[in-house]
C-alpha cells in the first residue's frame, strides 16, 4: 500500500487530526499514513511549503501528500485563475492534494509540475464544512484505491501565485530574513548555501542580527564546533542558514529564540568585505 502524508495546521489539542487519519483508515485499513506536521501556524502556507519542500527527496514516487493548511475553497468568478480551489499536482513522481490558495506555487518555486488537475466533483455543503477530510482525504483514498487523477478532476495548466519572502541583494551584502524557527529553537533563514557562496565567493564576512552585538564571522561544519551555549551559524541539512545555540534547549540555558530574542520575520544581514580591502574584520562595520 502507498504512503499519505498529513501537513496541517490543526495542531494536537483537538479532534481534528484523528478524525482525518480515522476517514482514511475506515476507507483503507492498511492504509501507511505518515505525520509531517500538524503544528504550522493558522493559514501559514509559507512555513507549510517549506516543511514539504524539505521532505519531498525522501519519499518515493508515488507518495501522496495532503496539506490541510488554509483548506477552505474561495471563488472568484471574475477570474477563475485567482480562485482558491482544491487541486491535484504532481510533481516529482508525488501527488499533492490540497487547496490551491497558492502553496502549490510555493512547493514547486520555478520547477513545473508533471500535471496539474482541478478536483470537480466535491461541491456539496457538507464537502466545505471539513475539506481536509471531506474532499482532500477522500480523493487520497480514491487514487490509493487506483482511481486516475483524470477520473477525479479536470486538467488545467495554471495555479495560482503566492509571493514568497526573498533575500535581497545589496553591494557585497545578502539581507535576508528567518522563515522558520524549529522545536530546538533554531532560527532557519532564507539564505541558501548556493546564494551565499555565489554573493561572498569565498570572501571574510560579518553576520548580523538583532543588533551590532549579535555578530557571527565563521560558518560552523556542525554544533559541536562551539562550546556547549555557544552561538554559531551553520547550513543544516535544508541548505539554509541557521542560527543556533549548541545545546541550547531551555533546560539547557535557553536556544537561539530564548537567549538571542530571534523570531520569524527578523532580518539577517550578511556584509561581505573583499580580500584584500580592508585591513582588518572590523572595517565591516
Amino acid at each position: 500500500m502507498g504512503i499519505l502524508t498529513l501537513t496541517t495546521d490543526m495542531g494536537h489539542q483537538d479532534h481534528y487530526v484523528a478524525v482525518v487519519k480515522g476517514k482514511i483508515l475506515n476507507d483503507i485499513p492498511q492504509a501507511n499514513i505518515i505525520d509531517i506536521s500538524h503544528n504550522v501556524p493558522p493559514f501559514d502556507i509559507l512555513e507549510a511549503s517549506f516543511l514539504l519542500k524539505n521532505v519531498l527527496d525522501e519519499f518515493p514516487a508515488g507518495t501522496i501528500h495532503i496539506i490541510g493548511v488554509e483548506p477552505e475553497p474561495v471563488i472568484d468568478f471574475k477570474d477563475e485563475t485567482k480562485s482558491a480551489v482544491p487541486k491535484i499536482v504532481i510533481y516529482k513522481e508525488q501527488i499533492f492534494i490540497g487547496n490551491d490558495s497558492g502553496i502549490f506555487s510555493l512547493i514547486l518555486e520555478h520547477h513545473k509540475p508533471e500535471a496539474i488537475y482541478r478536483i470537480t466533483e466535491y461541491n456539496k455543503p457538507q464537502h466545505l464544512r471539513f475539506p481536509t477530510k471531506s474532499i482532500f482525504a477522500d480523493v487520497a483514498c480514491r487514487l490509493l484505491k487506483g482511481e486516475k487523477p483524470e477520473e477525479i478532476g479536470e486538467e488545467i495548466d495554471y495555479l495560482r501565485r503566492a509571493i514568497s519572502i526573498q533575500p535581497v541583494i545589496e553591494e557585497n551584502m545578502i539581507r535576508g530574513a528567518v522563515i522558520y524557527v524549529d522545536h530546538y529553537g533554531n532560527a532557519i533563514t532564507n539564505i541558501t548555501e548556493k546564494l551565499f557562496q555565489d554573493i561572498g565567493k569565498g570572501n571574510p564576512f560579518i553576520l548580523n542580527f538583532k543588533s551590532e552585538d549579535y555578530v557571527i564571522d565563521v560558518i560552523s561544519k556542525s554544533y559541536n564546533e562551539v562550546s556547549s551555549g555557544e552561538k554559531l551559524a551553520l547550513f543544516s541539512s535544508t541548505g539554509h542558514l541557521e542560527i543556533a545555540i549548541n545545546k541550547g534547549v531551555e533546560s539547557n540555558g535557553g536556544s537561539a529564540v530564548s537567549l538571542l530574542g530571534l523570531r520569524k520575520d527578523d532580518i539577517v544581514s550578511v556584509r561581505f568585505q573583499p580580500k584584500g580591502s580592508a585591513k582588518n574584520i572590523n572595517e565591516l562595520f
